[in-house]
Formats: C-alpha cells, structure tokens, sequence
C-alpha cells in the first residue's frame, strides 16, 4: 500500500465531525504553526515540499504563495477553488464530503501564512449538500476556538466564508471565479495584473484548489522535505485521481506520483483491471480538458518505457504521443466507446459552458459541436476531419483563459490517434449510426 496523506483517516467512523476529526490528530498542524511558526516560515515549507496546484495547472503551490504582494495597510486573500466542474473528476467533491475538517484545517494555516484574515471557500453551485456539510465543519471549528479573533492566544483572526457558485464551469479559472465572488458575471480577467498583485477586490489574493491546500496539514506537521522524499523528481507527494470509465474499482484514490500507470489501471490496489470480457482502448488521464491516448501510448512511452502516473511522464512526447495529468480525471475507455461520440459529448460540454467573451472559443467551440455532431449522425464528410483539427488550431492559444484550449485539446487529439474511426464514421454511415454501433478496425487493444 502506497502513503495516504490527505486519505489516511477517510474512513474513520464520523472522521467528519470535529470531535472524531481531533482525534485522530486534527488541528495540530494549526496549533504548531500559529505557536511555534511565522508566515514566512511556513511558506518555506510549502516550497520546500514543492507541491504542484493539483487543480490542473501543476503550478508550484510555494511559488505561487511568494508572488503574493504585500503593500501595507492592504488586506490579503485567500481564496479555495473548490468549484470542481471537470468532467471526469470528483476528488475534491469526495474530500469535502467525507473530511472537510482537512480543508478547513488547511485554510487556516494556509491564511496565516499568507497574511489572510478573511477566506473563502468557492464550492461549485450544484454541490449544496457539500456547502451545508462545509458549513457545519466551519460552525464546529469556531467553537472549539480555530476560527475566529485572536485564534489560540496568537492574535492572529481568521474569518472563513463558504460562497456557492452559479454552476459555471468557467468559474473554475481564477480571475472568472473572483469576478464571481465579488457578484459580477463570471467572465475571465486579462492578464497581468495577476490575483497575486491585484485579486479579490482589487486586493493581493492567492487562489488554490481543494486537494491542495489540503497538504498543508500534512507539510507542517511531518516537514516539506518528508513531502518532497514522496514521489518522482519534480512530481512530490501524493496525488488524488478521479477514476472512473470500464473498470472494475471506480473510485477516488490517492496515489504515490510514480506509479506506472499499467499498475494503476491493472492493480486490484486501484482500478482492479478492465472489466470482464474487455480490453483497453483509450484513457483521458487528467479530465476531459487533456488530450486522450490509445492503450499502447497510455501505457508506455514513445520509447518503449512505462509511462507514469507522474506531471512529466505523462507529458512526454509532448501532444503528439503525450497527454497531462490535469486534474486527475481519469477516465477508461475499452473497446465498446466510441470516440467520436465521446468528442462530441466532450464538444457539447464546451461550447455550453464557453463565456462568449473570446470570438475564437466562443465561435469555435459551436463549431466543433456542430461538425462533430454531423459526423456522429452520419452527415459528415471527409473534408470535415480537417476542418475540425483546423478549428481546434484556430482555437488554441487564442483566448484570455485555458478554457479554448480545454476544448481544442480533445478534438484535436482524437482526430490524431483515431482518425480511422473518425472516417468509418463517414464512410459507413448507415452502420455508424445503428444504436450500439462502434467502429471495429485495427486498433491497439491492451
């Protein structure tokens, strides 16, 4: 079994309540930091430990915390992105369910190292029951004296506020989500000035995802050098994936960064292997918004090497046999899927959840939905596949946010790893279109 950090005690009995949560060793992490560590000395940890945003980008989080302006009499924020939209991804859905003492834990020592006395938690609009559970952690914190004035003795405040969002999947960029928070439409921010120097109301503000932020426990109780001794090179700690798709075991779990990912799709440890009667025919492996691989490229590198479950092995080969690790939603694909019906899906989900405010993605992700759509109905033509990859390229690099990327990405990588099934579709269209139909030529079946 590989370390837990942020998973160890989820199955606590009642590891949700205070109570059970102090038990098992909760806000002690709090307690060390506000009396025996500065700010600054806190931070070090974290870049010591040198924890990447694990909510897509792979930023390093210290990094990212020493970029934050100071200017006096100015306050700080700091802010959770806990507005998880991701298709294929529910981690941070899971841990604030079933441990949001974690969380809260990690926001306060998170805002004392920042200088933060008000937080915020954004949490997906959808997820009500979620905030209501957020809620009563926050309530049952303040009573035991975390949250609040002059926490322990130390004279330092914390306030910490739970603020749903609208259900928008572009609030789950930084500056859109801030837009958000202060009551605008969620429309992404040029860049600079970035949140770091000019944020939450026009003020210095750090935004991190869930799952990140949740290390922070962790780091300052065990040491930044305990979390970077985790993992593979740049990849430190532990990461959680999303799985889900033609598996046996779908699920959240939290793995070592450096575990093959044949191990992790095979290992009864994680996924449990295909299931019965099936093999593996493609993976998205970081959320819907990377590319998607076939099973030989999944599973080994261009070079014959197995890949791993890690920022840089996933990425090697760059998009041409490469892929991310996102957002660790990691979705399975055996032979039954169909790719272009998946793209579609994918397409759909974009141009829906696009702002408008950039033409490009806002043009072109109902373009794409709509070549794609024609192909999967049967209507498409062959000139189509280009156009669609010409469509992603016009797209990509074009906007203020990642989001027209999100969108080019998927398109772009089916059409380059299956592009046979993307012509069976328009050569065969009667067949194509039969319920249950899915393309079976040559394919890298694992």
């Amino acid at each position: 079994m590989g370390k837990k950090i942020l998973l160890e005690h989820i199955d606590v009995p009642g590891i949700d309540t205070y109570d059970v949560y102090r038990k098992q060793g909760g806000y002690t992490a709090v307690e060390k930091a506000l009396k025996t560590m500065t700010p600054d000395s806190v931070v070090e940890e974290v870049k010591k430990a040198g924890v990447r945003g694990r909510g897509g980008a792979g930023f390093p989080m210290g990094m990212k915390w020493s970029f934050l302006a100071k200017p006096e009499g100015v306050p700080r924020y700091l802010v959770c992105n806990a507005d998880e939209s991701e298709p294929g991804t529910f981690k941070d859905h899971y841990l604030m369910k079933h441990i949001p003492h974690l969380l809260i834990e990690g926001m306060i020592i998170s805002s004392f190292a920042l200088g933060a006395n008000k937080s915020f938690i954004y949490v997906r609009g959808e997820l009500m029951y979620v905030i209501r559970i957020l809620e009563k952690a926050i309530a049952e914190a303040k009573a035991a004296g975390f949250l609040g004035k002059n926490i322990m003795g130390s004279g330092y405040d914390l306030e910490l506020v739970v603020q749903p969002g609208g259900g928008a999947y572009i609030c789950g960029e930084e500056t859109a989500l801030l837009e958000s928070l202060e009551g605008k439409r969620g429309n992404p921010r040029n860049k600079p000035p970035f949140p770091a120097v000019k944020g939450l109301y026009q003020c210095p503000t750090v935004v991190n995802n869930v799952e990140s932020i949740s290390t922070t426990p962790w780091i300052v109780n065990n040491g930044g050098d305990a979390y970077a001794a985790i993992g593979i090179g740049r990849s430190t700690g532990t990461k959680l994936i999303s799985a889900s798709g033609h598996i046996n075991k779908p699920g959240v779990y939290e793995i070592e960064l450096g575990v093959s990912v044949e191990d992790f799709i095979y290992a009864d440890e994680w996924c449990g292997g295909i299931r019965p009667g099936h093999k593996l025919k493609a993976v998205v492996a970081g959320g819907s918004s990377v590319p998607i691989l076939p099973a030989n490229l999944i599973l080994n590198l261009a070079n014959g090497d197995k890949r791993l479950m890690t920022y840089e092995s996933l990425s090697d080969g760059g998009f041409a046999t490469g892929t991310m690790l996102g957002s660790g939603g990691f979705i399975v694909m055996d032979e039954t899927a169909c790719v272009v019906r998946n793209t579609w899906n994918f397409s759909r989900f974009y141009h829906h959840e696009s702002c408008g405010q950039c033409s490009p993605c806002r043009e072109g992700t109902g373009w794409m939905e709509k070549v794609l759509h024609r192909i999967e109905h049967g209507h498409g033509s062959l000139h189509d596949i280009d156009l669609l990859v010409d469509v992603a390229k016009k797209i990509e690099g074009n906007t203020i946010c990642p989001l027209g990327d999100a969108a080019a990405w998927p398109v772009g990588s089916a059409i380059r790893h299956f592009r046979d099934e993307f012509e069976w579709h328009i050569k065969h269209p009667v067949e194509a279109t039969q319920p249950g139909a899915v393309y079976r030529g040559e394919m890298a079946l694992v």
